[in-house]
């Protein structure tokens, strides 16, 4: 797992929020960003700073969580959101996951914080593979263009070669 992830931890229960950024430190990951409410974890984003993770409270005393989620969507698509919340509500599981969250974890046990974790490994997972798939992606696209180049340059000299003209 990638430990230099940047993760918000967006928590409005000061005690909770203690307890989540406490957790993943103890796991080592090392760029963790808190926040108290949606509005300063916006400003943070709109200032420029792009976190790979938000874990976030679905209900903030300022908004909800899916305001927050829908706000840095439009902003950075690759931001992924785990929902990490007391608010056991199908519905709104299903909605935090149609507008884009990765997962909705329930605050009901000592084990939601592992889960968390869990989800976290799975994330840096696809975030490496998307990271090869692009620098693939352009190792193609440069070769190709270099391929197209060669192509051109022999046809080119063929013209030439077939008028009797020099290049």
């Amino acid at each position: 797992m990638n430990k230099n992830l940047l993760i918000y931890v967006v928590e409005d229960n000061k005690l909770y929020h203690k307890l989540v950024v406490d957790f993943l430190q103890k796991q080592g990951l090392k760029r963790i960003k808190s926040f108290y409410n949606g509005k300063d974890c916006l400003n943070a984003i709109k200032n420029g700073e792009r976190p790979d993770i938000v874990i976030e409270d679905y209900h903030l005393e300022d908004s909800t969580g899916i305001a927050v989620l829908q706000a840095v969507k439009k902003i950075n698509k690759r931001t992924e959101f785990i929902f990490l919340t007391s608010h056991e509500d199908m519905e709104v599981a299903v909605n935090s996951i149609k507008y884009g969250a990765f997962d909705y974890i329930i605050k009901d046990n000592d084990i939601a914080l592992k889960k968390v974790y869990n989800k976290i490994g799975k994330i840096s997972k696809i975030i490496e593979l998307e990271k090869r798939n692009r620098f693939v992606r352009n190792a193609m696209m440069v070769s190709l263009a270099i391929l197209v180049g060669i192509v051109i340059f022999v046809a080119l000299h063929e013209f030439f070669n077939l008028f009797g003209l020099k290049a």
